[in-house]
């Protein structure tokens, strides 16, 4: 099981995946799985930030920027979101905290 992921954490998108933007909304396909997953609004941003290895704390940095959210709420609802993403095999943590 993997653990959850911190805001230290630095995150790199699979090779095992495909991805599109579709008007707003991101559609990704899991290879390991085999299926398409749908992603809207701040997912789709969260996700365009990771075509770069980027660390969660500066993700959570940019949306807070972009968007009228508690920056609290905001690490809470990216790590969930990359929790999620970790589990599916989409994404990746790079560097020493890797594992």
């Amino acid at each position: 099981m993997t653990s959850p992921a911190s805001l230290d954490d630095v995150i790199v998108v699979s090779t095992d995946q495909v991805s599109a933007d579709l008007s707003g909304e991101t559609i990704i396909l899991g290879m390991r799985e085999g299926a398409y997953f749908g992603v809207s609004s701040a997912g789709s941003r969260i996700w365009s930030l990771l075509q770069q290895p980027r660390r969660l704390g500066d993700v959570v940095s940019i949306l807070t920027s972009e968007y009228e959210v508690d920056a609290r709420q905001c690490a809470t609802d990216v790590l969930a979101f990359v929790d999620d993403l970790l589990s599916r095999g989409l994404v990746s943590r790079d560097g020493p905290s890797a594992g």
